[in-house]
């Protein structure tokens, strides 16, 4: 899914405008990432971190998603010539210690040392998500391996970085970390080879930098993607702002998704979505489309919808 109407801005990598999130699902997990393939979501974010997420669930069912087929695949194959791929993208995630329930059982030894952590929660990873069962673990990989978040010190996410470089791009195709600000990503983005293809942070008003602006921006020129969760549950007032209304009315959806759409305008982004409504799964898809059609032919009204909305979180 490509994005509305952005300016040109340094390639990025092809990560979905969608992405389902499986984290706080447990034994849910498999039905409702099964419900988010069948509606059209082609790319799944998970962790090594058993408190929050179950990525053996979500390995398991998209093996048997794209190895034994499903109800809808006819459907899709319609929808795949409008540009909606039938491949799924995965990523998952290496949290440390800190971010870990030790009485739960890690994807490695507690006692190791960093580099024999990420190594051991990769290996477990690419495990776990073998997405074709008649494939071999040796020809696996992951789409986007990402850190949870920065280590304790600078160089300990240095050496973190480094040491999951070592499997791209054979085993990992590409780089990302979660809950990083501006310093951080762009120490990173200087120092190390293998350079971040995306970052996942929290879209709010965050007073230190609001709405993660000069983030983005670093995102924008540098062709990283900006994965946002929280977009709806951080942002309850704008829901209701005069953008987000004026283009939930003309067209016809939903306010989160309306959203949604004004989001994905800014550049260079995608959204985090785990609703466990499967109505919303399909109707989230269904509606975005439905404003990408809206936009084609209403261009010059689109442009002064976003350039207030932009006005909105930049005040």
């Amino acid at each position: 899914m490509e994005a509305l109407s952005a300016p040109p801005q340094p390639r990025s990598v092809a990560i979905p405008k969608f992405i389902y999130g499986t984290a706080w699902k447990g034994a849910q997990t498999a039905s409702l990432v099964h419900a988010a393939l069948e509606s059209g979501f082609r790319g799944l974010d998970t962790a090594a971190q058993p408190r929050h997420y179950r990525k053996e669930l979500v390995g398991e069912e998209v093996r048997q998603f794209l190895d034994h087929g499903h109800a809808g695949w006819q459907q899709h194959v319609e929808a795949n010539r409008r540009g909606l791929s039938l491949s799924v993208q995965l990523q998952t995630k290496f949290t440390s210690l800190d971010g870990q329930d030790q009485e739960e059982q890690l994807p490695y030894r507690a006692i190791d040392p960093i580099v024999d952590q990420i190594r051991a929660s990769v290996r477990s990873s690419l495990a776990h998500l073998q997405v074709h069962s008649s494939s071999s673990q040796e020809e696996s990989y992951i789409n986007c391996f990402l850190l949870h978040s920065p280590l304790d010190t600078l160089s300990d996410t240095l050496l973190a970085w480094r040491t999951l470089g070592e499997f791209v791009p054979h085993r990992i195709r590409h780089l990302g970390i979660s809950n990083v600000n501006r310093n951080n990503l762009g120490l990173i983005y200087d120092l190390m080879d293998v350079k971040p293809a995306a970052v996942q942070n929290r879209w709010y008003h965050n007073p230190d930098d609001p709405f993660d602006e000069q983030l983005r921006g670093f995102c924008v020129r540098h062709g990283i993607v900006y994965q946002a969760f929280s977009v709806l549950t951080g942002n309850p007032g704008l829901l209701e702002c005069a953008p987000v209304q004026r283009i939930a009315g003309e067209i016809g959806i939903a306010h989160e998704v309306a959203l949604y759409c004004l989001f994905l305008e800014l550049g260079s982004a995608s959204v985090l979505n785990g609703t466990t409504n499967v109505g919303r799964m399909r109707s989230d898809l269904v509606e975005y489309d439905r404003c990408r059609n809206w936009v084609r032919e209403h261009g010059s009204s689109w442009r002064d919808v976003v350039a207030q909305f932009q006005m909105l979180i930049a005040n």
